[in-house]
């Protein structure tokens, strides 16, 4: 996990470095701006939600959730990565409106085998917005798995 940690930091300046250029790379098997069902897409399988480990609700920016409000922000980390195009917002909301928040993933990019993407999540929690960014990179059985 560490060499693909140290993967993940030099392509990440390479990518700035060369941020004019195209990015090659697919998510879910296509162009993440072309994949069907853009910001929403279908509900991961809970094998899936499982194996991305939390991801960024499971840390601070979550405390307060619920286990079902950690649940939907967490699917929608997943449809942001999956199915979104860069800069497109996947918004979510939990029981009757509060919290909710939303997921922007950037631009895909290829780190050996495997397709990365930064993202962000923002959650309001009663009236307190919090945020957290991070990189995840997807797998062969589709899932994501955040580095750390």
């Amino acid at each position: 996990m560490r060499i693909q940690v140290a993967y993940v930091a030099a392509a990440m300046a390479l990518s700035g470095a060369l941020s004019g250029c195209a990015t090659v790379g697919a998510v879910g098997g296509q162009p993440a701006s072309q994949a069907s069902g853009a910001a929403s897409g279908p509900a991961a399988p809970a094998t899936i939600i499982a194996a991305m480990d939390g991801g960024l609700i499971g840390g601070s920016i979550g405390s307060g959730l619920s286990e079902s409000d950690r649940r939907t922000a967490l699917q929608a980390e997943y449809r942001a990565l999956e199915y979104s195009p860069a800069g497109k917002a996947v918004e979510w909301q939990g029981f009757g409106g509060t919290p909710k928040g939303s997921v922007t993933a950037a631009q895909p990019y290829r780190v050996g085998s495997q397709d990365c993407r930064q993202y962000a999540q923002t959650v309001t929690v009663g009236g307190q917005n919090r945020a957290a960014r991070g990189t995840a990179c997807r797998n062969s059985d589709g899932s994501w798995t955040p580095l750390t």
